[in-house]
């Protein structure tokens, strides 16, 4: 009788809990879900609207004056990946090389660290705008134009401590041991750091860069007072140069219909640009952490 009693609690307790297990994915189902919704109802907007503008020409062409049909935003992709890569060249190795610094010698270094680690923090939650309008001052005023170099670093210093931290978090992963395994073969530690830390996590930091990259590629706001934009082919790094971000504001505020289809299609193609980065850097991830296991 004793035993039949304590079956029927276990069977009771079971499926009181089985009941509760599907309570709970399904609630967290339906979290996802409505999360997942906004970012679904924005993609199919952007495809539906900017895919049909997609053609050769719109990758190939300059800008058209109003009522002329056709061109493109030609001019405004080279300009966009110009400014990148010029923050990503001033940006990668000060964000890579202070990330090693927090990692390898924060412990040692702890009161300049963690002032250091402040800074940081300080200058990533700066809106974008204030960074723009600083560079202005200290660049645009001085040159007396706008130009890809002040772009440029604008978008560095936006992207400097995304680097650093994404930097400094994927170091700290790495077991101690293995630090200590090459300090113990007498290998100086500048070399451990270089050989075995960084080579190590590689395709990590790479990711994080990718991130870094991904998060300057949109920025609007700091390229409207330090790029300005043109409608010709860039020619000069001193001038004023066109990008995506800026060519889809233009053309979203002009009561224009056909600047109106053409920004569509440009922020397809900055949202795909964006997609793919995020895609390269989960697919590095998800090959070294496949690597280690």
């Amino acid at each position: 009788m004793k035993n039949i009693k304590e079956k029927d609690w276990y069977l009771k307790v079971t499926k009181k809990r089985k009941i509760k297990n599907i309570i709970m994915q399904t609630l967290i189902l339906s979290c996802g879900v409505v999360a997942i919704t906004p970012l679904a109802f924005v993609f199919y907007h952007i495809v539906k609207l900017g895919f049909p503008e997609l053609n050769f020409t719109f990758f190939t062409e300059l800008p058209t004056p109003t009522g002329q049909t056709g061109g493109g935003m030609g001019n405004s992709i080279i300009g966009s990946l110009t400014m990148i890569g010029l923050a990503s060249l001033v940006s990668v190795p000060i964000g890579v090389l202070s990330g090693v610094y927090l990692s390898e010698y924060g412990q040692s270094h702890s009161w300049l660290a963690s002032f250091f680690r402040l800074i940081v923090d300080l200058l990533a939650s700066l809106p974008s705008i204030v960074v723009g309008l600083f560079i202005y001052s200290v660049m645009v005023i001085p040159m007396k134009t706008f130009s890809a170099y002040a772009g440029s670093a604008a978008l560095s210093i936006l992207m400097i401590p995304i680097v650093i931290k994404t930097t400094e978090e994927v170091l700290k992963l790495l077991p101690i041991h293995v630090r200590e395994a090459g300090l113990a073969l007498g290998i100086p530690r500048w070399r451990v750091i270089i050989s075995i830390v960084l080579n190590g996590r590689k395709g990590a930091v790479i990711t994080g860069v990718m991130l870094a990259v991904s998060r300057i590629a949109g920025e609007t706001a700091p390229l409207l007072v330090t790029a300005f934009g043109n409608r010709y082919w860039l020619q000069n790094l001193k001038q004023p140069i066109a990008s995506i971000p800026v060519q889809i504001y233009n053309y979203a505020i002009s009561p224009f219909e056909d600047w109106h289809k053409q920004a569509w299609a440009g922020a397809l193609t900055l949202v795909t640009l964006i997609f793919i980065l995020n895609l390269l850097s989960r697919t590095l991830l998800s090959r070294q952490l496949n690597e280690r296991n």
